[in-house]
């Protein structure tokens, strides 16, 4: 199965072979090689079958580079032929193939031919034919070269270009013309070389250029000429330049001839110029001889390098000129200076006097090295200081020279300078420094502008009315100014003009002096006008020259966005606005006039901005945050862009200007107010601030015991000084206290029990050692203590122990008050006070029991605080009846 399938395919690649012999069509014109089309012309071929074939005329189609042909450019010549004209392009380069096939299914193999098309162009005539043949050694090369024009047309096949050269005799024509020829096979050849055995001289010579290929051929215009107009010579040899002594503008040229002057005879042509520039002069033809080797040079500056260069053509002018020979260079001889010194002044005041520093340089013609200058400074019309200047060779170097002194402002000075070569000595430089209020009217106006990168300065002349200027100086100087001899530099100008182009200038001397405005630098320039002025000194009169006021402006030859930008700070925060400073950025990194400044500040995601013109370091921004975090910058701007400087955080405060003043004077007056309310409150409250602050203690004289009456009547007199007691009394207790048999008690004159005789206010009684009374015991309530309980009480009996009670029974009477006692304890010293008025006494007797007057009291038996403390037994009291006294539970009723 797959070698029956390899077959087949193999069948029909056989079939559809171009030019296979099995094909049944062919086309004419046919050929086994490629057939040449011009571009740009029509082709025409002819497909027929071949006899035998079962297709027809219908079944033809013609195919360029595999893309069918439109129907629209067929001819039906008969049933078996089919022609077809094609347009060709230059990118035509393929097969133009014919195949018959039918259109419907058939068995019927198809068949196909082609042939194969290459595009071309004719070539073109060649044009501006010339030729050649230059000198080598002392002969002239047979190397004949000719070049011409093949135009830009390319012929896209193999081109022949063949360049004849015949000699043609100018007088005797005894032979044929020896005729030499080149070929030279390129596409698009434009020179060729033909080689004749010796070079023809005294003849004329016949040239022509042949171009051919499949497509066409062509022929230049012949070029009939003498031999002589086609030699190009060397350039005269040995050429030299010398100076000549004591001939200070003339220089000496001299050479050698190139070729022998039998074979060419030659006329030379000599330009020179001052070195370094690149302008040359050209001496005139006519002025030159034929045959010379030496020519001098007139009208030259002296002490001025000159730069020489000569080339030759034939005497005839008909052939071409040679190169240009090698500098020569040589310096004129030195003469006396034709100028006088650039003299100038920088006057910077102190404090008692003025630093005057000249400055100057050497003279324009200066016609030779300058040895010395001799320097003469009068001072009030009287010679000052005369001063030699010698110069070395560094000082040769040195484009200007400087010398300082002081002058007193009241003083006037007058400086004359002259510079000395071999030659001579210049004219004088003068200069006057008048006083300091002598000062002479400047220019009205100064302006500047920028012009095809040239600064282009402007002024007004001085008002009218003053002194003539006999001209104006210009001077300009770098900012920041660094030493004054290397960054100053002036220029002086005709007085009537009143503008000036500033721009990069030569100035020659002993040295080249050069000067150029750079860009993004700052420049200060200054107009000064010149006036002539009359000086007399030793009875002579001088001319001098006075600078008048100056008039500065700054200007740019170009300016630049600034390097760097203001480093902001924030020197005064307040809770709504805050104070924000910078510093001017330095000079060198402005590049340019500053004309604002802006300044971005910025809380969260709010960026607020504000403007600030040029002249400003500070400014105040408001509208702001109270205690909120900013972050600040300071944005320069010139005409020529921005720049923005660092970030700088700063913080509002949280209160403005004042109010933490206003707030501690209202604090304080609040609280002075209050002071002063509570002062008059205690004022009017003493008592009861009194009674808080230090609590009243009870007097026992003036308790409620010691004014208590029985409810019954008893008669003082009939009542013994005994029958008075004091008696502590449980309330919780149940048993009457007047029982006859338990109220008797052992008593003595001096001493009673300690806890039996207290007051009663648990651990208040005058005892140091307290003891439970009574109440405390388990027959009362233990949740009740003595200090709640315990009442001033008084028994008054009707008799004494043992003694049978009257039928009238005993009256317990209580005291309200519920106050403590004082410590008798820590004031034993007032308990034997004998007075009955004294405070310190516990009780006193009831106003019915008091002795009567005269009567000496007995102190045992009212003395309760003894000094030892005398230890009872506590004996039951039987019952008693309790329509006496009944016993109370929690506290005491009232009976």
């Amino acid at each position: 199965m797959d070698s029956s399938l390899h077959f087949l395919l193999l069948m029909m690649y056989l079939l559809y072979a171009v030019g296979s012999s099995s094909s049944c069509v062919r086309i004419l014109p046919d050929s086994g090689q490629k057939i040449l089309v011009e571009v740009g012309k029509e082709f025409t071929a002819t497909c027929h079958l071949l006899k035998g074939s079962r297709y027809t005329a219908d079944d033809i189609e013609w195919l360029l580079e595999n893309k069918s042909i439109p129907k629209e450019k067929y001819f039906k010549i008969n049933e078996t032929a089919v022609r077809v004209t094609v347009n060709i392009s230059s990118n035509v380069n393929g097969w133009l193939k014919c195949r018959a096939a039918k259109e419907s299914l058939s068995y019927e193999m198809p068949c196909l031919y082609g042939i194969s098309l290459t595009t071309g162009y004719p070539p073109l005539m060649p044009k501006n034919l010339t030729c050649i043949a230059v000198q080598e050694h002392k002969e002239i090369s047979p190397n004949f070269k000719c070049s011409w024009d093949p135009g830009t047309r390319h012929p896209l096949i193999d081109t022949t270009y063949t360049l004849y050269v015949q000699e043609v005799f100018l007088e005797y024509k005894t032979s044929a013309p020896e005729t030499y020829s080149s070929i030279c096979k390129e596409h698009l050849a434009s020179s060729c070389t033909v080689y004749l055995s010796t070079f023809p001289h005294l003849m004329d010579l016949r040239v022509w250029v042949e171009v051919n290929n499949t497509l066409g051929s062509a022929r230049s215009d012949e070029l009939v000429r003498d031999a002589s107009y086609f030699v190009k010579p060397n350039p005269p040899l040995d050429v030299r330049v010398q100076g000549e002594v004591n001939f200070s503008t003339s220089l000496m040229v001299t050479w050698k001839h190139p070729i022998d002057v039998n074979t060419i005879a030659l006329r030379y042509v000599i330009r020179f110029c001052q070195a370094g520039s690149s302008v040359w002069t050209e001496v005139p033809e006519d002025l030159m001889h034929a045959y010379t080797e030496s020519f001098r040079l007139q009208s030259l500056q002296p002490y001025t390098d000159y730069v020489v260069q000569m080339r030759c053509i034939h005497e005839s002018h008909k052939s071409y000129w040679s190169d240009w020979s090698a500098n020569a260079t040589d310096r004129t001889a030195e003469a006396k200076p034709a100028s006088h010194p650039d003299l100038w002044r920088i006057i910077q005041p102190t404090a008692h006097s003025r630093k005057v520093t000249l400055i100057w340089m050497a003279p324009v013609q200066s016609n030779g090295k300058i040895l010395r200058y001799d320097l003469e400074i009068s001072q009030d019309h009287e010679m000052f200081e005369r001063r030699i200047v010698r110069l070395n060779e560094m000082d040769q170097i040195r484009s200007h020279q400087t010398y300082s002194m002081d002058v007193p402002p009241r003083k006037v000075a007058a400086i004359e300078i002259t510079a000395t070569n071999s030659a001579g000595v210049s004219p004088k430089a003068t200069l006057f420094i008048p006083r300091s209020d002598q000062e002479l009217p400047g220019v009205q106006h100064i302006s500047w502008s920028v012009d095809d990168g040239q600064l282009q300065v402007e002024w007004l002349h001085p008002p009218p009315g003053g002194p003539r200027v006999s001209e104006y100086l210009l001077e300009w100087v770098k900012v920041p100014e660094g030493e004054f001899q290397l960054d100053r530099h002036w220029k002086k100008v005709s007085p009537h003009i009143n503008s000036n182009t500033l721009t990069e200038w030569f100035w020659t001397g002993p040295t080249d002096f050069h000067c150029d405005f750079k860009p993004f630098n700052r420049y200060n320039i200054s107009v000064y006008p010149m006036y002539s002025r009359r000086f007399q000194r030793s009875n002579t009169s001088f001319r001098y020259i006075q600078a008048g006021r100056p008039v500065t402006t700054a200007a740019y030859i170009k300016q630049g966005s600034p390097l760097e930008g203001p480093t902001a700070r924030v020197t005064k925060p307040k809770k709504t606005s805050a104070e924000v400073t910078w510093e001017e950025i330095p000079l060198d990194s402005q590049r340019g006039f500053i004309t604002g400044y802006t300044i971005f500040y910025k809380t969260g995601n709010i960026e607020k901005s504000m403007q600030a013109e040029a002249h400003l370091r500070s400014c105040v921004l408001t509208d702001l945050t109270s205690e909120s975090d900013y972050v600040v910058h300071v944005m320069v701007s010139t005409v020529a862009g921005t720049k923005n400087g660092s970030d700088f955080n700063f913080k509002t405060a949280k209160y403005g200007d004042g109010e933490v003043e206003l707030i501690v004077v209202v604090v304080c007056f609040i609280f002075l107010f209050l002071t002063v309310i509570i002062i008059i409150f205690c004022l009017r409250k003493r008592e009861v601030i009194k009674r808080l602050l230090w609590p009243r203690v009870p007097d026992p004289n003036d308790s409620s015991i010691a004014h208590w009456s029985p409810d019954f009547s008893v008669k003082q007199t009939d009542l013994p000084k005994e029958d008075v007691s004091v008696v502590e009394v449980d309330v919780f207790d149940g048993k009457s206290l007047f029982e006859e048999d338990k109220v008797v008690l052992p008593l003595k004159k001096d001493k009673y029990l300690s806890e039996e005789h207290s007051s009663g206010i648990g651990g208040s009684s005058c005892m140091s050692s307290p003891r439970h009374s009574v109440s405390d015991s388990d027959d009362g309530d233990s949740g009740q203590t003595m200090a709640s309980t315990v009442q001033y009480s008084a028994v008054v009996a009707s008799g004494y122990k043992g003694q049978t009670p009257d039928h009238q029974a005993p009256v317990f009477a209580r005291s309200e008050s519920t106050q403590p006692l004082l410590d008798c304890e820590e004031h034993t010293e007032h308990l034997y006070e004998g007075s009955s008025q004294s405070r310190n006494s516990y009780f006193r007797r009831g106003r019915g029991l008091e002795l009567a007057d005269g009567e000496e009291p007995n102190r045992s038996s009212l003395t309760f605080c003894p000094n030892k403390e005398q230890v009872f037994p506590i004996v039951e009291d039987p019952a008693v009846s309790t329509s006496s006294y009944m016993a109370q539970q929690n506290g005491y009723r009232p009976q």
